[in-house]
């Protein structure tokens, strides 16, 4: 090999392990669930809270279950940034922070990207193939999402 390549290979080497040592802050409340997360305020089913666990709530809530390889950088850089891009858009811990019309907004969304197969992400249940839906789950908890959005519309 020419004295250039196991230079380049060298300082490559260096720096994977140099950026081993930036760990973030996880996204954990310690299995802590705040009086305005989402199965606080309403009465979740437990075979729909299962399905939300699993499927939902590592992206979209304040607490998300880190596999062996989130200690792997740049594994964990990748997986902060769809945490963060998740949280982003909906966060289940904070779900009493919305407004009844938010939240009705954010139920449509749900119940949309659940039928069009948009969630869970593909890149989540490559790994996670616990977390794929099939289609008695859809149904099961898009129906549920249905009433409920029934019943937040009713309210106002």
């Amino acid at each position: 090999m020419k004295p250039f390549i196991k230079k380049i290979i060298f300082i490559g080497a260096i720096i994977i392990v140099l950026i081993q040592f930036y760990q973030p802050a996880r996204n954990s409340d310690y299995g802590q669930v705040l009086p305005i997360h989402f199965s606080k305020i309403y009465p979740v089913p437990q075979n729909i809270e299962t399905i939300l666990q699993t499927s939902c709530y590592d992206c979209h809530s304040n607490n998300t279950r880190y596999p062996w390889y989130s200690n792997i950088q740049p594994m964990r850089s990748f997986m902060d940034s769809h945490i963060s891009e998740g949280k982003d858009d909906l966060n289940f811990s904070e779900w009493g922070s919305y407004s009844k019309r938010k939240q009705g907004t954010k139920l449509n969304r749900i119940i949309k990207q659940i039928k069009d197969n948009k969630m869970p992400l593909s890149s989540y249940t490559l790994i996670h193939r616990d977390a794929i839906l099939d289609s008695t789950q859809k149904k099961l908890i898009t129906t549920w999402l249905e009433s409920l959005n029934d019943s937040i519309a009713k309210s106002n």
